[in-house]
């Protein structure tokens, strides 16, 4: 696949991809009922280099959902590994025990499986809404997502009305949302009109099982 990247002006020119420290670099934003969102710009340094090897070891699905009386192509490529599939490279690994170790998280809220999103160009995105797994459980849980490649916005807004809050997401940026988010706030990343490269997404999340499967969620 040919995908032309702007490279981050923070990268060193051959260095490696890597993930800086977390203790003391996080931002916490809390927000109404309970939610909350912890940022933390540029925790994948170099991240370019993780972005390209995506592209190439990933393999890319084209989607697609019933809307009414009618299929339509999810706007974005898709990836998923659930809690024992191996993926398709170790710094997701890396970033999944470190997130973990951080977070000190319950059991029910470790994070255990990691879903892709490519989104190529400004006319991919995803549309309002809640991860059905915080949406089908009364308690809070975690997605945490790190963003590589070029910048996109991600908006947070409450249910039923309110402030939208928008984060600009890009070369190895990382947004968590905790608490009671997923059942009270909807987020989205709207298309746009202006010329923005390509961002890939990876979203880490509890397997929360329902009739004894692992629940995927929605991508970001």
């Amino acid at each position: 696949m040919t995908i032309s990247l702007q490279a981050s002006l923070f990268d060193v020119a051959d260095a490696a991809a890597a993930l800086e420290p977390l203790p003391g670099t996080v931002r916490r934003i809390t927000l109404e009922h309970g939610a909350w969102i912890d940022l933390r710009p540029g925790w994948v340094a170099n991240s370019d280099e993780l972005f390209e090897r995506l592209v190439d070891r990933v393999t890319w699905k084209a989607d697609s959902r019933q809307m009414y009386d009618r299929v339509v192509a999810v706007p974005r490529l898709v990836s998923w590994f659930g809690s024992s599939a191996s993926f398709p490279d170790p710094l997701l690994g890396e970033a999944l025990i470190a997130l973990n170790d951080h977070y000190d998280a319950p059991e029910e809220q470790v994070f255990e499986t990691a879903g892709l999103c490519f989104y190529r160009t400004g006319d991919d995105s995803v549309a309002w809404h809640g991860d059905r797994v915080g949406r089908a459980i009364d308690r809070d849980t975690m997605v945490a997502i790190v963003s590589v490649g070029a910048e996109r916005t991600l908006s947070v807004r409450p249910r039923g009305g309110g402030e939208t809050q928008r984060f600009p997401l890009g070369h190895g940026d990382l947004i968590v949302m905790g608490g009671s988010c997923q059942r009270t706030h909807e987020h989205a990343i709207l298309k746009t009109k202006r010329a923005v490269g390509p961002r890939i997404s990876v979203q880490f999340r509890p397997r929360w099982s329902r009739a004894g499967a692992p629940s995927r969620g929605v991508s970001q």
